[in-house]
């Protein structure tokens, strides 16, 4: 048989034979005088088993492995991997489609955020907050949301308990009266005279569950690639409002520190461990 003709028998495209041929999978027939490989029925035999492996979710190195061992001890061993990583796929795809469920369901009932899918931590923090149209207010949103994607999940269930007090009606509104004075310093030069005290305002709403994630962590001042962008994202004069803000806060932070020791836990990173 030609190379079309034992594609064609076992199912397969001429294409994927010489690719096997290529990766030393299959090993190539004998050639006629003319130059044409000649398959025979063992190469048929041979390629079928290979599709019906690759069919079951194996890799072609898989496959090779198998395909070295003649008594089959190997093909149960990789058999029994595949059937454990499809049951952890499984279970990837039960959290996935529950966690989906979750948001069509509250997609129909009018509250899933605007910001798309979020955690149902920070779900529950954006829907409890009032709407409202301040530019500042949708930037710092889009800052949340971010952090949902970094953080591991108890940071993140941690960071957003602490900013829950927020969303009440009271320092809500206020929030909302911050942001737009922050809205107000879109064209303000840097050393404007209101920076200082809306940055003094803004540390003051944060609570003290706040200053207690932060840990022995610095704030961010620009010094990093995270802290430029950060800062970067702001106008000249919001930036320097955030800097103040940031710089009020360390200090508290500072104080706190100071008030309860040295010995207090460390707050986890993004990646679950514990900061040094």
């Amino acid at each position: 048989m030609r190379i079309g003709e034992v594609a064609a028998l076992v199912g397969v495209t001429p294409r994927t034979v010489r690719h096997y041929h290529h990766l030393g999978l299959f090993p190539e027939p004998d050639r006629l005088p003319n130059g044409y490989r000649d398959y025979g029925l063992r190469h048929a035999v041979v390629l079928a088993r290979i599709r019906r492996l690759t069919e079951l979710g194996l890799g072609l190195t898989e496959v090779r492995d198998v395909l070295d061992d003649d008594a089959g001890r190997e093909l149960v061993e990789v058999l029994e991997e595949l059937d454990e990583d499809l049951a952890r796929q499984e279970a990837g795809l039960a959290l996935r489609r529950a966690r989906l469920a979750g948001l069509i369901a509250r997609a129909r009932e009018g509250g899933l955020p605007a910001e798309g899918p979020v955690s149902p931590e920070l779900a529950g923090l954006l829907g409890s907050l009032p709407p409202g149209g301040s530019v500042m207010a949708a930037k710092d949103r889009g800052h949340l949301t971010l952090l949902d994607t970094l953080l591991a999940q108890e940071d993140r269930e941690r960071l957003f308990a602490a900013l829950t007090p927020l969303a009440d009606d009271g320092p809500a509104a206020r929030i909302h009266a911050l942001y737009e004075r922050l809205d107000a310093l879109a064209d303000a030069a840097p050393g404007d005279p209101r920076i200082g005290p809306l940055g003094d305002a803004l540390a003051a709403m944060m609570p003290d569950e706040l200053i207690a994630l932060m840990g022995d962590e610095p704030m961010p001042d620009g010094s990093s690639s995270f802290g430029r962008a950060f800062l970067d994202d702001f106008t000249p004069a919001q930036s320097a409002v955030v800097r103040r803000m940031l710089s009020a806060l360390d200090t508290r932070r500072r104080e706190r520190h100071r008030t309860d020791g040295p010995e207090r836990a460390r707050p986890a990173s993004a990646d679950g461990k514990e900061t040094s």
